[in-house]
């Protein structure tokens, strides 16, 4: 059986082809720039290099259409016809408090996702675009959509409620709904597996660590609280949101900026986060060579960055009572071996002891970090939302 997972945003395509039988990836590769001048996608060949094509792409069915053509290029694709694409699996920021786990696509789950859009616009509307061109492309092809915060949706109330009217909650939905949720699902399990321990036994820190960052405290399989709220925005700092920050400071800003709502927004979610701190970059590579080489505000970026995930760990030990391992995944989690050392520096009292040097060699790849003798285990695991989504479109399809 082959999957075809695809992950689209609001100018842009991921897309990895899977053969379910063995697990293996056929295809990969992403679309960039749809609706704007050089547009293109670029492919991974079986090499292991990168294929880059331009095109016109004025919408995402173009640029899905691209990505069927690449499949079925007779020099570098995988599939001699669509037929051999037995189901499509998407990505989906947001399902609200309507989806709590992955379902397979109806006209009224597009209209779901449809109405979510003010709960994330830029997100699902350029998922609502994906399924709509499959659905033009390959009308006969089951899609399954897989949400982002299904995973989340184990929080008890008293995590994910705020403290502001119930009505609130009840008329605008209102509430914590947490993102992420296809990584910290499979890094929470397969850390369990790396470690031998029993997931219907085990508390787990994961730490999802890239432009977009957050942490979810995982006991017994099921998630109990997570750093991300109503919408991406809230948690730790990231390479252009703020994380969190004092709703006052917000109003304030808006009536010295003479801001609208919207304009805010925008602010916090693209200004803001390290690049409003450093003025450089949102990426973390370019901040940590701006603070070997001396720079002020690259140096105070890292602290702040740092100290923010040492927070919510200690924060989230504490509602876990206890923790058996902590997981850092994602593009700076598990690539920035300073930001690891030092968001575990200072927890020995927890009994996390980082092994230093082991720590500075790994990249990318899985790997325990802590040291032996450290009670609480320190785990690197490379995220795969990709096959979580593979497997739970293989799933609703063959059932």
């Amino acid at each position: 059986m082959n999957v075809l997972v695809l992950n689209c945003g609001s100018s842009s395509i991921k897309y990895k082809l899977y053969n379910m039988d063995n697990e293996s990836v056929l295809a990969q590769g992403g679309v960039e720039r749809i609706g704007i001048d050089n547009a293109f996608i670029k492919v991974k060949l079986p090499n292991g290099e990168k294929k880059t094509i331009m095109a016109d792409l004025p919408t995402h069915k173009e640029g899905v259409g691209l990505v069927f053509d690449c499949l079925l290029d007779p020099t570098f694709g995988a599939i001699k016809s669509l037929d051999e694409i037995d189901a499509v699996g998407h990505r989906i920021v947001q399902g609200g408090d309507i989806y709590t786990e992955s379902v397979i696509c109806t006209p009224q789950v597009e209209k779901d996702i449809e109405s979510l859009c003010d709960l994330a616009p830029v997100h699902n509307a350029g998922h609502l675009k994906g399924i709509k061109a499959v659905d033009e492309l390959m009308p006969n092809t089951p899609q399954v959509c897989v949400f982002d915060n299904a995973f989340h949706s184990t929080m008890p109330d008293y995590a994910y409620l705020y403290a502001i009217p119930y009505n609130l909650y009840e008329q605008y939905h209102v509430r914590r709904y947490g993102f992420h949720g296809t990584s910290h699902r499979y890094v929470s399990q397969r850390v369990c597996e790396i470690l031998g321990l029993d997931i219907h036994h085990s508390k787990i820190i994961t730490c999802h660590i890239g432009n977009g960052a957050s942490v979810a405290a995982v006991r017994n399989g099921k998630v109990i609280d997570t750093s991300m709220g109503l919408t991406p925005l809230a948690g730790l700092m990231m390479g252009t949101r703020c994380g969190d920050i004092d709703p006052s400071a917000v109003t304030y800003l808006m009536r010295k900026l003479n801001m609208t709502p919207h304009e805010m927004s925008e602010y916090l979610n693209k200004k803001s986060g390290v690049v409003g701190i450093t003025g450089i970059s949102s990426d973390m590579r370019d901040i940590e060579q701006a603070a070997k080489d001396g720079n002020e505000r690259a140096l105070l970026a890292m602290k702040m960055y740092d100290y923010r995930i040492k927070k919510y760990i200690g924060a989230y030990a504490a509602a876990l009572g206890g923790v058996d391992a902590i997981v850092f995944t994602a593009g700076v989690g598990e690539n920035q071996t300073g930001t690891r050392e030092k968001a575990c520096a200072g927890l020995e009292y927890m009994g996390i002891k980082i092994d230093v040097e082991k720590n500075a060699t790994i990249h990318g790849e899985e790997a325990i970090i802590s040291t032996p003798d450290s009670k609480v285990k320190v785990v690197v695991v490379p995220t795969d939302e990709e096959i979580v989504i593979a497997r739970d479109t293989k799933a609703l399809v063959t059932q």
